[in-house]
């Protein structure tokens, strides 16, 4: 199923921005949902992972956790990342991806391990 993500954008620093990534079309699959991002020159980074039930949740390391909330709608086929406290080091292409999975837990951090991806949406923190 196609991602499409949204929401991205140019922000200054500290203010907060909330792209979120919708199923092109609706789908009776469950799956667990991440953001990635990719810096300028960078490896593709894991941000954060939810669960299809969204029991579990996953965050890089203390740079965003605290700064940044997954959550999903599931009737809306929608995961969204809310990011508060922006910093210009954010700045990146951000992409969302979905695995095939029922389980309230599994919520990997593994690219290996996701069906479908988006093609990325732009954030850029100004200083």
């Amino acid at each position: 199923v196609p991602l499409v993500e949204s929401g991205g954008g140019l922000v200054q620093a500290r203010c907060p921005l909330r792209p979120s990534c919708a199923a092109s079309r609706r789908t009776r699959m469950s799956y667990a949902m991440a953001w990635l991002r990719q810096a300028s020159a960078k490896e593709r980074e894991f941000v954060s992972a939810i669960s299809w039930s969204g029991d579990r949740t996953r965050y890089l390391d203390s740079s965003v956790k605290g700064r940044f909330t997954i959550s999903r709608d599931n009737a809306k086929d929608t995961v969204y990342l809310q990011m508060n406290s922006l910093k210009p080091e954010d700045t990146a292409v951000y992409y969302c991806a979905g695995a095939f999975s029922s389980s309230s837990t599994y919520a990997p951090f593994a690219r290996r391990e996701y069906d479908y991806w988006g093609q990325g949406t732009q954030v850029t923190v100004s200083s």
